[in-house]
């Protein structure tokens, strides 16, 4: 077991920057896919970006390729995800996710296996 706590979000004005961090605790000596999805009300949750355990690779949704980044820390056991140029179509609940599996395996299946509580980030026009 896994878990998740996550922290970062606000209210921002479209064109700034924000910064959503992870933290993870207790079975953390396993190697896990962190990830972030996002959902908004009325709709499913959305693939927003993805980390395999060692940081070497990373996927993005089209939708926030060139503006999100995603890093970890695994001495610290944290996963960040860095936000610029925010529109305000990014305005949703942030969730920190974490798998079992590679990321070339879980992907941007909304059925990774751990799950924070989320953070809302809104985003003025």
């Amino acid at each position: 077991q896994v878990q998740l706590v996550e922290s970062g979000g606000g209210l921002v004005q479209a064109g700034e920057s924000l910064r959503l961090s992870c933290a993870a605790s207790g079975r953390t000596d396993r190697r896990y896919t962190m990830g972030w999805f996002r959902q908004t009300p009325g709709k499913e949750r959305e693939f927003v970006a993805g980390i395999s355990w060692n940081g070497g690779n990373q996927r993005y949704a089209l939708a926030v390729k060139d503006r999100f980044t995603i890093a970890r820390d695994n001495a610290k056991n944290t996963v960040d995800l860095q936000m610029n140029s925010l529109k305000p179509e990014d305005t949703a609940v942030y969730y920190c996710t974490a798998d079992r599996r590679l990321l070339s395996e879980v992907g941007i299946s909304p059925d990774y296996d751990y799950w924070g509580q989320g953070t809302q980030v809104t985003v003025s026009s």
